[in-house]
């Protein structure tokens, strides 16, 4: 969700003359249909003549019963010239994270503080200016035609990057507007690196009606009122979950798993290696789920020093494997242990047995996780990874979908993947130091990465392949030639 929160909108202003902009505009916030929050946008100068744009995003929703809030604010401010000043962000759940960038001459200086653990980043200025960000006020002064095009970019706190992208008039139609015929263009707007197509309805004046993100959020123009007024009814969990029409009998402890997909799948989301394995079949997709061993395998030594997964092991603002609490609670734990193997599995069982497993809609990190010890699959995953990576044991964050058996059906989880002499993947929320075959991977890495389940979300359908015999316990290998390594 945080992704979304951070990727959804550039704010869209009325018209490229400055004064024309200043103002306030309301829109309701919608996952998949179902009223989730609503959001302040507001264009204002400051008494040094700065222009200042505002997004103010408030959340409720419903995570398996336990009502979530959440608010995420950013603040944008440019120079009468257009020229970048400052950016703020802030995410405020059951804790509060903050991003602050600062122009200082050609540098840009960013200050985060995240678990209570500041960190400041020295990077090159960005090229963002206040035409990036009115762009399509700008845009519409032109009439722009179908097919034209525009690039911009836009610098990201909780990344410590710049973004760019690309927007294309892709329709032009007519709507009545407070009485009146108006020109509304719809808008395709893509992202570099994010698999996530953003599609406006923007009015000739410059007006944003709405936005629709991956088709599954929707930001829509309302009057105040109407955009405030929300409740907790929309459950996210439950109703982005693919039921299944029948249990799966021994779902944690069977040897091997063969569902059919139904979905808007497609090769980025294929992770086919010795435990899963996924491809097309005609309009649907075929998933085989194999349970791994490590019999015979010689694991590594920590602290692991093989060159190829060095990244893996390092801190970033969200996995504060560098910090000394993190790093003596590891020792704690692991005793001295030099074994990578037993090192996971001794992390996998402590973070098991000393989380309190409660549904949380927050950005996690893993020192706010380490001192709360508390929340779902993701706070799970976040602390087992940081305490991993402090152990000196490379470490990364895995998204996709996992069988429950309370509502039969497959739910959206995040788990993680170690390297002990190879990637395998491990689940603390479940005490899996070796996942069961019901673990669909579809994304690997941090919240940028797993961007491309988003589409994902809501869509999937999975029928339970019917079994033959003993099938359930034979041992599945796809041919060699179409096994890759993540």
């Amino acid at each position: 969700m945080a992704i979304l929160m951070f990727f959804s909108k550039i704010l869209v202003a009325q018209a490229f003359d400055i004064d024309s902009l200043l103002g306030e505009s309301w829109y309701g916030l919608y996952f998949n249909g179902q009223k989730a929050g609503y959001a302040l946008h507001s264009v204002v100068k400051d008494k040094d003549g700065n222009v200042v744009l505002r997004e103010d995003s408030k959340f409720k929703m419903n995570m398996s019963k336990v009502k979530q809030d959440m608010q995420v604010f950013s603040e944008r401010t440019y120079r009468p010239d257009g020229s970048l000043v400052s950016i703020f962000s802030r995410v405020t759940d059951v804790g509060t994270s903050e991003f602050d960038a600062r122009v200082n001459g050609d540098r840009l200086i960013l200050k985060t503080l995240t678990g209570g653990v500041a960190k400041t980043q020295d990077l090159p200025k960005p090229k963002e200016s206040l035409a990036d960000a009115v762009k399509y006020a700008k845009w519409m002064e032109g009439s722009p035609q179908i097919g034209d095009t525009l690039t911009f970019s836009a610098f990201e706190p909780l990344y410590g990057k710049e973004i760019g992208g690309s927007s294309q008039i892709a329709g032009v139609e007519w709507r009545v507007l407070d009485g009146v015929r108006t020109k509304v263009y719809k808008i395709k707007q893509t992202v570099d690196a994010m698999p996530l197509d953003t599609i406006s309805y923007v009015t000739e004046h410059g007006d944003t009606l709405e936005d629709q993100v991956a088709d599954m959020l929707t930001m829509r123009l309302e009057p105040e009122e109407v955009a405030k007024d929300v409740d907790y009814s929309n459950d996210v969990i439950v109703s982005n979950a693919a039921m299944v029409d029948k249990p799966i009998a021994d779902a944690r402890t069977r040897k091997s798993l063969r569902l059919t997909i139904h979905g808007p799948l497609s090769e980025e989301h294929f992770f086919n290696d010795e435990r899963q394995y996924i491809q097309a079949e005609g309009s649907a997709f075929t998933f085989l789920g194999m349970r791994m061993t490590l019999d015979g395998f010689k694991t590594a030594t920590i602290p692991v020093t093989e060159p190829s997964v060095q990244e893996f092991i390092q801190p970033t603002p969200f996995i504060q494997s560098g910090e000394k609490r993190l790093i003596n609670k590891a020792k704690e734990i692991l005793g001295g242990e030099k074994d990578a193997w037993k090192a996971v599995n001794t992390l996998c069982h402590w973070v098991h047995g000393n989380m309190h497993t409660t549904f949380s809609a927050r950005l996690t990190n893993a020192m706010e996780v380490l001192e709360s010890l508390q929340g779902d699959c993701t706070e799970h995953s976040i602390l087992f990874i940081g305490l991993a990576r402090a152990a000196g044991i490379p470490a990364r964050e895995v998204a996709g979908l996992i069988y429950v058996g309370d509502e039969p059906g497959f739910y959206f989880h995040q788990w993680a993947s170690v390297w002990v002499g190879k990637w395998i993947d491990i689940d603390p929320t479940f005490d899996q130091p070796l996942v069961d075959v019901t673990h669909i991977k579809l994304a690997e890495g941090d919240l940028f990465k797993q961007a491309k389940l988003i589409p994902l979300i809501g869509k999937l359908k999975i029928e339970v392949a019917p079994e033959t015999g003993d099938q359930k316990n034979e041992s599945i290998r796809p041919p060699a030639d179409t096994t890759k390594k993540p």
